[in-house]
């Protein structure tokens, strides 16, 4: 793959109607949409407009707020297939779904991935998270809650066995061969044999290699558990920093730790989380912000940066942390979408396009394309 030069790399959260929870109260939005794809669908194609790298939606099985508060909008749709349903009608953003690896069967997560994958023509990635708490295990019964340090044990091994299933299938395996009956080289699918303390998979996948090879993975790095996984696995590590000297910090510890580990940290890319209320004038913005925070209290997170204002400083914000070397883009989570989204698609990426930092047009059609990662070779090709 030829080398381009460096460039800001962004992604935006589509959950429901914003991550402001009064979001759903303002006044022309219809709450009753979250109940269905449609929004997902408008959110994607307009983050698409906008050139950005990808669209993430969260998950979990525990309603917000232990579904005590009747203010707060306890739905989920499934990630998977709310973006399956989003994939045909976007052609080049990248999708990212959160999957918790504590509940969820890794056989199943790398079927359903590389499904993504195959009907977005390559545009899917994860984004592996554990379940941590009493509610989580009593929706399922299965098992008693475990250690931070195990739960991540258990998704470094899913994510690892994900991958491997993923590669059970080499790229020519389908042969279609309609004067032989032969539709699968069966000397091209292979068992996996994966043992671990957690699960043992043997495989094949039931699901041909994803178009990608290996949709990306995505770990949010906010514990010390979580930043190991993320330095021996992932492609894209999510962080939250107050400022650009603890984001640059944050970003050479992960890189450091991936060299230590033999891989190359030119392919681990390191956003920060950022949320965002935007206005066309920071009276505007501010006047919507405690309009909202007079309904409910915009929930916060430890070190995530709180923009609210107008287009140009925030664009300035991500110039800055991007080109003194801190971050290599940012994750935005939007108070209110689409409101948000629509100015930071028709405003900041103009202002990031004119300062030469931010793509002004889809030069390739794979996420991994998009972060300059090239189609990795499959581990088990040529073995027989």
């Amino acid at each position: 793959m030829t080398t381009r030069p460096r460039q800001l790399h962004l992604g935006v959260a589509i959950d429901g109607l914003g991550h402001h929870p009064a979001a759903w109260r303002r006044a022309g939005t219809d709450p009753s949409r979250v109940s269905t794809a449609e929004p997902f669908v408008a959110h994607a194609q307009l983050a698409e407009r906008g050139m950005l790298d990808f669209v993430t939606l969260d998950d979990s099985f525990v309603q917000s707020d232990r579904g005590e508060r009747t203010d707060r909008i306890p739905i989920r749709l499934d990630v998977l297939l709310t973006l399956a349903r989003v994939a045909p009608h976007t052609s080049s953003i990248g999708l990212i779904p959160t999957i918790d690896t504590t509940h969820t069967e890794p056989f199943n997560v790398s079927k359903n991935v590389a499904t993504v994958d195959w009907v977005s023509r390559g545009r899917a990635g994860w984004r592996p998270a554990v379940a941590t708490t009493d509610d989580d295990y009593l929706l399922f019964g299965r098992r008693q809650p475990a250690a931070l340090d195990e739960l991540y044990e258990e998704a470094a091994a899913a994510v690892d066995v994900v991958a491997r299933l993923w590669d059970s299938w080499e790229d020519d395996a389908i042969i279609r061969d309609k004067p032989t009956g032969r539709y699968v080289d069966r000397d091209k699918l292979h068992y996996v044999d994966f043992d671990s303390r957690f699960f043992s998979v043997r495989g094949p996948s039931i699901t041909p290699r994803p178009p990608q090879g290996q949709p990306l993975v995505m770990v949010h790095a906010d514990t010390p558990p979580a930043t190991a996984l993320a330095a021996s696995a992932a492609d894209i590590v999510s962080i939250d920093a107050a400022d650009a000297d603890a984001a640059g910090q944050k970003r050479e510890d992960v890189r450091s730790r991936a060299a230590a580990l033999g891989r190359n940290p030119d392919n681990v890319f390191v956003m920060a989380g950022i949320d965002v209320l935007l206005g066309s004038t920071d009276r505007e913005a501010n006047e919507d912000a405690a309009r909202l925070e007079a309904l409910d209290r915009w929930d916060t997170r430890p070190d995530r940066p709180r923009f609210i204002g107008t287009a140009d400083p925030l664009t300035e914000l991500l110039g800055s942390w991007f080109n003194e070397g801190a971050v290599d883009g940012f994750v935005l989570f939007p108070a209110r979408l689409p409101a948000d989204l629509h100015l930071l698609v028709d405003a900041v990426v103009p202002g990031l396009q004119r300062a030469d930092l931010f793509r002004r047009s889809y030069a390739d059609s794979t996420l991994r394309d998009h972060f300059g990662l090239a189609r990795p070779s499959n581990r088990y090709a040529g073995i027989r």
